[in-house]
């Protein structure tokens, strides 16, 4: 990771020994770039507002982060760009230890005397999962979008015959007289 990237990664730093009890909101807005210093290039541009609540206790603190906004990626079937809506949420427990240990999803464990924390990772994961695991184009599902991928998946689609769709397997014919000599 470039110093550049560092200093990036840095405002997602939450110094919190100098906060009072309480609670705390922070917002920051997350681009391109943030991903790129990941090597994450699923997407081909972002613009996401994540606002992380922090609630400040005298033994552990609890973080909340929201996520909303737009990435914008390709189509599984088609391959076309589009624009997808995106909403996450992330509720973390922050609790004090001998030793570091973020290896539970919901708590993170800082050692004792530790003044400062870092939500990028967290910020990262919560917009990732977001993304919808299909990702289809919305001129896709409502057909108004026209490529030249759809049109070659549409001509290598398997025919129906309508003959083929009238007529049933004789053994099912038998089973279904099964079940209606019953009643």
């Amino acid at each position: 990771m470039s110093m550049e990237e560092r200093k990036r990664l840095k405002e997602f730093e939450i110094p919190f020994s100098g906060l009072k009890q309480g609670k705390h909101q922070f917002e920051y807005q997350i681009d391109q770039e943030f991903f790129d210093d990941f090597d994450y290039e699923e997407f081909n541009h972002c613009e996401v507002n994540v606002v992380a609540d922090l609630h400040k206790m005298s033994t552990m603190m609890e973080l909340e982060l929201q996520a909303s906004g737009t990435v914008n990626l390709a189509c599984d079937s088609s391959g076309e760009p589009f624009d997808q809506p995106i909403s996450g949420k992330l509720d973390l427990v922050i609790k004090f230890g001998d030793t570091y240990s973020d290896e539970d999803d919901e708590i993170l464990v800082l050692p004792h005397g530790e003044h400062q924390f870092n939500i990028a990772q967290y910020v990262y994961e919560m917009i990732v999962l977001a993304v919808p695991s299909k990702r289809i184009h919305p001129g896709v599902l409502d057909g108004t979008l026209k490529s030249e991928a759809l049109d070659k998946l549409k001509e290598l689609e398997p025919r129906q015959d309508k003959q083929s769709t009238d007529e049933t397997d004789p053994r099912w014919d038998a089973l279904r007289n099964l079940l209606t000599d019953k009643k």
